[in-house]
């Protein structure tokens, strides 16, 4: 599916004068709802850029979540709290997930997901570079797509995050126009597949 699986990401911060661990762990306790635009480069492991992509995304805690791709191309990630909904609209395809075995150890169970951060992530402080404060975090289960996450927070806001696979892609994701705790309407995260399109899974 393309990009799909790369972006199950956001966050932003709320500890101010704190270390990138200490403001991951204020969001998962405070932010219940989040919006923001981003704009995702995916990196080989020789560093060249081999897509590019944006749109704008939304989150609901615990287990909801939505990113929209215009560009290049249209796609649409939703979970519901149950399931995953993958649809791209080029291939007039729908793939379906069980949602928790398929975030489990990934950025949307670190930051979409409920409290329990250090059941799945090993969390440490990055130190600071390009004038973020870098967070690093790294799935304890090893069944996943990412070797490890990086997230960088400039002042009370998660502005960057890096996905490292382990083929040695980087996914460098940024976010923009970010609102926190905004009401979203729970329609937001329901799917209902398009009249017509393929439907894989469940």
């Amino acid at each position: 599916m393309r990009l799909l699986f790369l972006l199950f990401a956001l966050a932003l911060g709320s500890a101010a004068h704190a270390g990138g661990v200490e403001r991951l762990k204020a969001f998962a306790a405070g932010a219940k709802t989040a919006e923001a635009d981003f704009t995702q480069t995916v990196s080989d492991k020789n560093g060249r850029v081999t897509q590019q992509a944006s749109g704008r995304m939304a989150f609901a805690r615990p287990g909801k979540f939505r990113w929209d791709y215009a560009k290049p191309y249209e796609q649409v990630i939703v979970g519901d709290g149950a399931k995953l909904w993958l649809y791209d609209a080029d291939l007039e395809q729908v793939t379906v997930k069980t949602l928790g075995d398929v975030i489990a150890g990934t950025p949307a169970a670190l930051l979409a997901g409920d409290n329990a951060i250090e059941k799945y992530f090993a969390l440490k402080n990055a130190g600071e570079a390009d004038g973020l404060e870098w967070l690093e975090a790294t799935p304890k289960n090893r069944d996943t797509s990412f070797e490890r996450i990086r997230m960088g927070f400039k002042g009370d806001t998660l502005v960057q995050m890096e996905l490292f696979d382990f083929f040695g892609q980087r996914t460098t994701l940024k976010l923009s126009k970010m609102v926190r705790n905004p009401a979203i309407p729970a329609s937001r995260f329901t799917f209902t597949p398009p009249k017509g399109a393929d439907i894989i899974g469940e």
